[in-house]
């Protein structure tokens, strides 16, 4: 067989390996989406817009820490991992996995002692509410031990897409069970943040007993001393997991900042009302976050093994079908957005409707961008996805500082202002990765 037909037959194969891992990743997210849809709704209707806002500030800044205050574990495994499994070096895979796994719990330490610095320490010049600051710090630090990025990781370079969505699947379940057993007994933010909290916690579990059971002789913890061969080995891990957490930590602030600035300029009643309009525009695009998880392996195994045609093959066929689901979220929003809104919270969000199209338009310039990190992250350039995205930051800052005056709609609208803006440099930006690349991945 010809080295050209091969290719073709792996670009091919990768394509469809893509659409199988979005499926798996799919189907166990429209699960998630029909039990968050209704445990969302217990939510708003029980503790009504001002507590239920409370609930989201203090949900959004954990994400915030956790984000800020950890690294993308699972695509450093991915990225470095690849190589040792298509070679059947298992030894280097299973201290690569090892080492990550440390990286998250010293994260997590990390978050911890960060998030009492800033919550105790400045908490009154943030203006929190007193009666919720010590339950924030706990949940907080809740959700930076369950991060799993490692787990996951192991997981997905080990195609085992499958075991991911079973063990997923238990967050919104529980989420559910829990969310009317509190609505039964009596409604309270403690006591939804207590249930959220322990439900990461054993997810987390869940995903690390998953991934222990599919290499138990390569995952030993007595491997967790070699973390100095491991960066030996995986040259440029240090600097590639630098720029990934920066990307992240960026993302992070395009994605959790326009809640808290809405809480922090215009209340929490605002912020709980942009919550759930803003989850429902995530929601719509959730594509956006499954592809992505399920590209980066796939794109990252082509590009050692096709050459530089046949991965910008790829690429394409990709890109097509996320501009189409980009135009079909913003569909939905205009044909679904306001039903579902008023089977949520009710008369309570009637003002919450205008919100959700350009929220829906930012998901779709999200959701349309989606396969150019994973392309930039294989090929060596990770860096320029954090200085797109540092540059949409400051376009949705100056957007939010500009159009807060008008209320919560002049807050969606900076957002797809700035998603819009992320879009065209980042496509701009891969036009021009693409058209140079040659056959091997660059260093940088």
């Amino acid at each position: 067989m010809s080295k050209t037909v091969e290719s073709e037959q792996n670009a091919a194969t990768g394509f469809r390996r893509v659409l199988k891992n979005i499926g798996w990743l799919l189907g166990g997210k429209v699960f998630g989406a029909v039990c968050s849809l209704v445990y969302l709704a217990i939510l708003v209707r029980s503790l009504g817009v001002k507590d239920f806002g409370h609930f989201a500030l203090i949900f959004a800044t954990a994400q915030a820490f956790v984000a800020l205050s950890g690294f993308q574990v699972w695509q450093a495994i991915v990225k470095f991992g690849t190589p040792y499994i298509l070679n059947g070096d298992w030894q280097r895979f299973g201290r690569l996995a090892v080492f990550g796994g440390v990286v998250d719990v010293l994260g997590a330490v990390i978050g911890c002692l960060m998030a009492f610095a800033i919550i105790y320490g400045f908490g009154t010049e943030l203006e929190l509410n007193p009666n919720y600051v010590d339950v924030a710090f706990l949940f907080v630090c809740t959700l930076l031990f369950a991060r799993g990025s490692a787990a996951m990781g192991i997981l997905r370079v080990l195609d085992r897409y499958d075991l991911a969505v079973y063990v997923n699947a238990v967050t919104p379940a529980s989420r559910l069970l829990a969310a009317c057993l509190i609505w039964w007994v009596g409604p309270t933010v403690e006591r939804f943040l207590f249930a959220w909290g322990m439900i990461e916690l054993i997810t987390a579990v869940l995903l690390w007993i998953a991934a222990w059971r599919q290499k138990p002789e390569t995952l030993k913890f007595g491997l967790v001393h070699q973390w100095k061969t491991t960066l030996d080995e995986n040259v440029g891990i240090k600097r590639f997991m630098g720029i990934t957490y920066a990307n992240d930590s960026l993302m992070a602030i395009l994605q959790q900042g326009p809640l808290l600035a809405v809480g922090y300029f215009l209340g929490t009643s605002a912020a709980g009302i942009y919550r759930v309009v803003d989850q429902l525009a995530k929601g719509m695009s959730k594509l956006s976050n499954l592809s992505t998880q399920a590209l980066f392996p796939e794109i990252n195994r082509l590009k050692h093994l096709s050459p530089g045609d046949e991965f910008r093959k790829l690429i394409r066929q990709i890109n097509i079908m996320v501009i189409l689901s980009g135009i079909s979220v913003v569909i939905l929003a205009m044909l679904l957005g306001e039903w579902t809104i008023q089977i949520i919270g009710g008369d309570g969000l009637s003002s919450a409707n205008i919100v959700l199209i350009p929220l829906a338009i930012g998901a779709a310039f999200e959701l349309a961008s989606v396969a150019y990190e994973p392309v930039l992250y294989s090929t060596g350039h990770a860096r320029y996805s954090f200085m797109v995205r540092l540059l949409s930051l400051v376009v949705l800052t100056i957007g939010i500082l500009s159009f807060v005056s008008y209320g919560t709609i002049g807050v969606a609208w900076a957002v797809a202002l700035g998603f819009a803006t992320g879009y065209v440099l980042m496509s701009v930006t891969v036009w021009f990765v693409l058209r140079g690349m040659n056959v091997q991945p660059a260093e940088g």
